[in-house]
């Protein structure tokens, strides 16, 4: 990702959680964020043992202030993690934090010893996080069907498969969409602000319910807003609202998950590592989007896929470029992605189904990326603003309307395909085991992509159209 690029995706994340002061990492490298001056530790006897340490190598540091050494949370709950404090949140800018990286260095030598991680920078975890979000949506035609179209498969609430989506909400109007019958969950908590402008990642959560509901019809989808912050959330408070969404209903036979974060490392989230530990005992298959930085490097928690031990319950899944032959521009990749399925350029539920006065976005220039392909992908940075309009047809130019539909493209929309994959297989199977469902599913599609020169195996619904390729220019 561009330097700038990513400035921006920071500006807008940091805009979001005004009360979270965030640095990029690691140390001056722009490969994910996370909140300045706190580390995460287990709670416990290792929380006792990493703040003593952190203590010690402060004091004997004169330009760190052993002061700002202390717990800055809870010290036991569920999730089994706590903040401790090592900085000033306030000091330094956004490249670097040398409390944390200090803190970081300080308990090498209890992880050697104890053979595992004690400690962790508190990452943000997003929708989009260090991304090109893949595009901004735009609305579809209104002769356009959904793409994937809805299957013909009828509902029936005694074999319905139970998916849960942790996302950003739904719309007040969600249920004017006939493919969202059988979706409940948390609202949306601000579509506008008071200028009327509509908020970032609004319609995200709506938008994958429709791809679930027209891939796999007999579904029970519930959508939680664990992500309503602008699709951004602390690692630090991710597992617990993970233990809260699947508490409020049940475990799911799927869960769907469109976030994450990249963290310079190779064995997971601290934050969900109990909650992943709680997953693998369940029947639940997580289903996660592996993220949209172009990149090799594990994006979690998806990438717990490819850890022993979660073979089975984590399905990490890429997205395919709109005709369905390579991988989009923007997907990340590598052996630690199971799977790709379309994830470019779909069309599916958004909002203004009901609204007499349309839902306007306003865009200014797409800026294009290409991350080396030879074709101009749709993972774009609009700078945009969307306002509510009661113009109707007279909207500025640089005005679009959504009338319930839109267009999307990101690796957040192939995760939930897949999932519509594995109810589908479900319910044609008679198979209640969503992880036997996985295996057969990947054990009978004989159908493969390119993906960066790999040849990788690819999920594509029946009820999905190819969509031509947009070449937008030169490439950048």
């Amino acid at each position: 990702m561009a330097p700038q690029r990513f400035h921006e995706q920071f500006d807008q994340v940091q805009r979001s959680m005004p009360d979270v002061p965030l640095a990029m990492g690691p140390d001056d490298s722009a490969e994910f964020m996370y909140e300045k001056g706190v580390v995460l530790v287990r709670d416990g006897e290792e929380a006792r043992i990493v703040e003593d340490t952190v203590r010690a190598h402060f004091t004997a540091a004169p330009d760190l202030d052993q002061e700002q050494v202390r717990r800055a949370g809870e010290q036991a709950n569920r999730s089994g993690i706590t903040r401790i404090r090592v900085g000033d949140p306030g000091e330094g800018g956004r490249d670097a934090d040398r409390a944390v990286a200090h803190a970081l260095r300080s308990v090498r030598e209890h992880e050697s010893r104890a053979g595992r991680r004690m400690v962790a920078r508190n990452h943000v975890v997003h929708i989009a996080v260090n991304a090109c979000p893949g595009d901004e949506p735009v609305p579809a035609p209104l002769s356009e069907p959904p793409n994937p179209a809805a299957a013909d498969t009828p509902h029936d609430p005694d074999t319905a498969v139970g998916v849960l989506v942790v996302d950003t909400g739904l719309m007040h109007d969600y249920r004017s969409c006939g493919l969202l019958a059988h979706t409940d969950g948390d609202a949306q908590l601000q579509e506008c602000d008071d200028r009327g402008i509509l908020q970032q990642y609004v319609g995200h959560g709506t938008f994958i319910a429709g791809l679930v509901a027209a891939v796999a019809p007999n579904t029970d989808i519930t959508v939680r807003g664990t992500l309503n912050d602008a699709g951004a959330i602390l690692e630090s408070e991710f597992g617990e609202k993970l233990f809260e969404a699947v508490d409020a209903d049940g475990w799911p036979d799927v869960l769907s998950l469109s976030a994450g974060t990249s963290n310079g490392r190779a064995d997971g989230l601290l934050g969900v590592e109990n909650f992943m530990r709680e997953l693998r005992e369940q029947r639940t298959l997580l289903v996660a989007a592996a993220g949209n930085n172009a990149s090799a490097a594990p994006f979690w928690p998806a990438a717990y896929a490819d850890l022993p031990g979660w073979e089975d319950s984590v399905l990490s899944v890429g997205a395919l470029r709109s005709d369905g032959a390579y991988g989009a521009c923007f997907t990340n990749h590598g052996p630690w992605v199971k799977v790709y399925a379309p994830g470019e350029r779909l069309t599916s539920a958004l909002t203004g189904f009901d609204s007499p006065v349309p839902y306007v976005y306003q865009h200014s220039t797409y800026e294009a990326c290409r991350y080396g392909f030879s074709y101009g992908c749709t993972c774009q940075h609009p700078r945009h603003s969307g306002v509510l309009s009661d113009q109707g047809n007279t909207a500025k130019p640089d005005q679009v309307m959504f009338e319930g539909y839109a267009q999307w493209s990101g690796t957040s929309f192939a995760a939930p395909v897949t999932a519509g994959l594995v109810a589908a297989h479900m319910t044609a199977h008679k198979e209640t085991d969503p992880r036997a469902a996985r295996r057969q599913l990947l054990a009978s599609q004989a159908e493969f992509a390119d993906v960066r020169g790999a040849h990788v195996p690819a999920l594509r619904p029946p009820t999905w159209r190819p969509v031509p390729v947009v070449r937008l220019g030169p490439a950048l």
